[in-house]
């Protein structure tokens, strides 16, 4: 009788001690999948800079010029798609001819409208279900106001900024190029656009008042940040040096320590998005490459 229990007490030992095992393998935890997130790279025009000056505090770039590459993107994710800043005005390509401004500081010019482009990926404006603006210089609003009825994501600030009546007395042209985008979603910072991480807007001003970057975790890529214009030359990315047309440079300098701390963080892939090198760089759909 005491063999029997013995037997038993250390089958039931043994049964406690493989339970405690088996218990420390997670059970019924689904795998996390990641969205499929990808990025389409449009050529929205060429800005050549005569007056490179204009990127500094200084006299740093002083008789220098610079071609500027202007491109625009597309963000396809599961849950829609969204455009991220809008390139050159279209009128350039009706033009067919590149246009000096009056100041002469800049020569411009367009090849392709937006509708033909998104053609060669199989989307129309129909498709397109937010827009974003890194800010809303002309280089940089172009062919927003073909998409009126995306949802047109801005910071505060920004749109305070360029519906203002100095902007609106002053520089209309500034104005009309987003003037027909009524479906607005106002952010005050940070805003995840699907949800899930994966396409977050920055805000990071100091160029204009609500200037904004784009952080992607793209399926192909993995981990992106857009600049917008922080940046403008790598020069500027080491040096820490401000365009003088910029609306503030502490915000600047500030938005640019932020920029550096998360992207060390993602470990993300930065493209500036005036760098032509950058431009060259950035991942693209083969059926449209030129």
């Amino acid at each position: 009788m005491k063999r029997f229990l013995v037997i038993v007490v250390l089958i039931a030992a043994f049964s406690c001690k493989e339970n405690k095992s088996k218990s420390k393998v997670p059970t019924g935890i689904a795998e996390i999948v990641k969205p499929e997130v990808k990025l389409y790279t449009f050529n929205g025009g060429t800005v050549m800079v005569n007056n490179l000056e204009l990127f500094s505090q200084d006299t740093t770039y002083h008789g220098q010029t610079k071609e500027f590459s202007d491109p625009f993107y597309v963000i396809s994710h599961p849950k829609g798609n969204l455009m991220w800043d809008a390139g050159l005005p279209e009128n350039l390509v009706e033009a067919k001819a590149p246009y000096t401004t009056p100041n002469g500081n800049f020569t411009i010019s367009r090849k392709e409208r937006v509708l033909d482009q998104l053609k060669n990926i199989g989307m129309s404006t129909l498709d397109i279900n937010y827009i974003a603006l890194s800010h809303t210089h002309f280089d940089h609003t172009g062919h927003a106001n073909v998409f009126e009825n995306s949802v047109w994501l801005v910071q505060g600030d920004e749109h305070d900024f360029i519906t203002s009546a100095e902007v609106m007395n002053g520089n209309a042209d500034l104005y009309n190029a987003i003037s027909k985008l009524d479906n607005v979603q106002r952010l005050d910072g940070d805003f995840d656009v699907f949800g899930d991480g994966t396409v977050v807007i920055k805000s990071m001003p100091g160029h204009t008042p609500g200037h904004q970057v784009l952080y992607l975790d793209l399926s192909e890529n993995g981990p992106t940040l857009l600049t917008g214009d922080l940046y403008h030359l790598y020069e500027n990315r080491e040096h820490k040096r401000v365009p003088s047309f910029n609306t503030s440079l502490n915000q600047t300098l500030a938005s640019m320590e932020a920029f550096e701390v998360f992207a060390k963080e993602k470990k993300a892939k930065v493209y500036l998005h005036h760098s032509k090198e950058d431009f060259n760089k950035m991942p693209k759909a083969p059926e449209y490459l030129k």
